[in-house]
């Protein structure tokens, strides 16, 4: 294995949850391969594997083939395997920061988020909905290229569809009031800057979905397709984005509909993320587009009530680590 750039940094996660065990299984996986990284956690959440600890990333490369190298917390981390508590909290928030200053710095070349636990990180005083919100609030001082559209948003990467949704972490009924031509445009426009800069695509398409079924039906199903979608669309157009809709959501999905798109763009959070589940459950990858640093995650949760019992998979982990390495590579090569 060859690594000239920086190493990847992979956060802890839920120490309770399987985080570590997908940890280690990713780096079983990747230790002669690559793309090499560390995690930054305690090193007694690793007691199957060789671990090392070390003290700055650029020791990582060297470490990664015989054990999987560890920038310590300070202080244990004391979880209790198939529960998620406060109290750790502290040591999962640490994980995160650090992993973006890295990030930021150089030292790596990206950030590879493991599960976290909202509900345990909110009870904690956690100010944030989840990992994007935070990561942009960590981001949001740090400069970025002159030409690229900011502001965090999620897609939901496979390999047989890319989709996004507009409004993230909402009731249905708050996500509905808070749809404006303004943010579909902006959304819009970092995912095509992306597709371009981080995926490689010369000339992105997306597909926009409608809000209400069959898009509206002409305004018989609600106004919001016409009033808010259609304007966004037709601006985005006369932007020079390569863009359809807004299309009837159920229609957007099947085969010959998603190879005439790179990109869906979807109003609701399912609307997004139910198709690229059910597409690629165990592959998909959670990716931050318009951020300055490069960030994936595994596309699922903490899964705590299989935790400790050598059933979790580890796919989309390695997954999205595979992912950041190449995102990463590409923004190197610009």
């Amino acid at each position: 294995m060859t690594q000239s750039a920086p190493p990847l940094a992979l956060t802890m996660g839920e120490p309770g949850g399987i985080a570590p065990e997908i940890t280690e299984t990713a780096w079983r996986t990747l230790r002669q391969t690559g793309p090499a990284f560390f995690v930054i956690a305690d090193p007694a959440l690793y007691p199957n594997i060789e671990t090392s600890a070390i003290d700055s990333p650029a020791e990582a490369a060297t470490v990664f083939p015989s054990a999987l190298p560890v920038l310590p917390l300070n202080g244990a981390v004391n979880a209790k395997t198939g529960c998620a508590s406060a109290e750790t909290a502290p040591a999962v928030i640490d994980s995160i920061e650090r992993a973006v200053t890295l990030a930021l710095s150089g030292a790596a070349r990206g950030v590879v988020t493991n599960p976290i636990q909202k509900s345990a990180l909110l009870a904690s005083g956690f100010a944030f909905p989840g990992h994007t919100e935070f990561l942009d609030a960590l981001t949001a001082d740090a400069p970025a290229p002159t030409d690229a559209p900011r502001g965090a948003v999620m897609m939901l990467a496979g390999p047989q569809l890319r989709a996004v949704p507009v409004t993230v972490h909402q009731s249905v009924v708050d996500a509905i009031k808070s749809l404006r031509p303004d943010l579909i445009i902006r959304t819009a426009r970092i995912i095509a800057d992306a597709l371009n800069r981080d995926f490689g695509i010369a000339a992105p398409r997306l597909a926009v979905s409608g809000l209400n079924p069959h898009a509206g039906e002409a305004g018989a199903l609600g106004a919001e397709d016409a009033m808010i979608i259609a304007p966004a669309v037709d601006a985005l157009r006369e932007m020079g984005v390569d863009v359809v809709g807004p299309l009837p959501a159920d229609t957007m999905f099947h085969d010959e509909a998603r190879a005439r798109y790179d990109a869906a763009l979807c109003m609701l959070h399912d609307q997004a993320l139910i198709p690229a589940k059910t597409l690629a459950f165990h592959e998909a990858v959670n990716v931050t587009l318009g951020l300055p640093i490069v960030r994936t995650s595994p596309d699922h949760g903490t899964a705590l009530t299989i935790a400790g019992q050598g059933a979790a998979r580890a796919d989309s982990l390695i997954a999205a680590i595979r992912l950041a390495d190449d995102m990463a590579a590409r923004r190197r090569a610009r």
